[in-house]
């Protein structure tokens, strides 16, 4: 049996570039999760919940029989056929949207995190088992995709290792500049809605093109850091008057 084929390196690059993408959201709420947490604990929770990601699609590649089986009906509602993939992705898009929706009440409304030694570890469990129910929810169409995209499984479970590898590097980098910027987590949070309410219309059989979704807030994106710019240029200049004008009035003092 040959591994290394042109098909099979083909599909895996195709499949490892499609899992980063798909991964960009979960990386996004595993970063606002993990700034929860004390700063000595997010780096922990943000390997672990990467890790639980990854171990979780590894598994279900493992099991394509009961993978495949996700797709089959379950009930009958509203003339759509629900199968347990249907059902994951609406309870999971539910969640999702609730969960940002209150992360972004707490934002504003001005919600502070205990910080006690014991409200920190019960926090980092809770932090951990919240990533790893939504991991859950992002895998699967993720790992559905696989199936549908490469013939072999030591294809689908490389590009899912290679894509949780990047994942772990760019994993505190942007929960930190998500720290730094809290305008941005707003636009994450709103983003991680967007997400789940995609994926809950597709629990009803309404297929949304992410890449719409992705494009929109690529260009949310851009749009947030050029007025970051602009605010740090004022900034900048403001100062530079300042003491431009106090450099004056106390040369006129003298």
């Amino acid at each position: 049996m040959e591994f290394f084929t042109g098909e099979a390196l083909a599909a895996l690059l195709a499949l490892t570039a499609l899992e980063i993408v798909l991964g960009i959201d979960n990386i996004i709420f595993i970063a606002i999760l993990s700034n929860k947490l004390p700063a000595h604990r997010r780096e922990a929770a943000r390997r672990w919940g990467l890790l639980g990601a990854m171990g979780i699609r590894i598994s279900m590649l493992l099991g394509l029989s009961w993978i495949m089986g996700l797709t089959q009906t379950v009930f009958s509602l509203m003339n759509h056929d629900f199968s347990w993939r249907d059902i994951i992705l609406v309870v999971g898009g539910g969640i999702l949207v609730v969960k940002s929706i209150r992360e972004i009440y707490e934002k504003v409304e001005g919600g502070h995190d205990k910080q006690s030694s014991g409200g920190a570890a019960v926090s980092f469990a809770a932090v951990i088992a919240n990533i790893m129910v939504l991991d859950i929810v992002f895998s699967i169409d993720s790992v559905i995709t696989a199936v549908g995209m490469a013939k072999d499984v030591w294809v689908m479970i490389t590009a899912v290792v290679i894509s949780v590898g990047i994942m772990m590097v760019a994993a505190t980098p942007v929960a930190n500049f998500i720290d730094r910027h809290p305008a941005l987590k707003i636009l994450a949070l709103s983003f991680l809605i967007l997400i789940g309410f995609v994926l809950f219309m597709e629990g009803f059989g309404e297929h949304v093109e992410k890449g719409y979704i992705y494009a929109a807030m690529a260009f949310a994106f851009v749009v947030d850091l050029l007025q970051m710019r602009f605010s740090s240029n004022a900034r900048k200049a403001k100062a530079l008057q300042d003491e431009e004008q106090k450099r004056k009035s106390e040369g006129s003092e003298e």
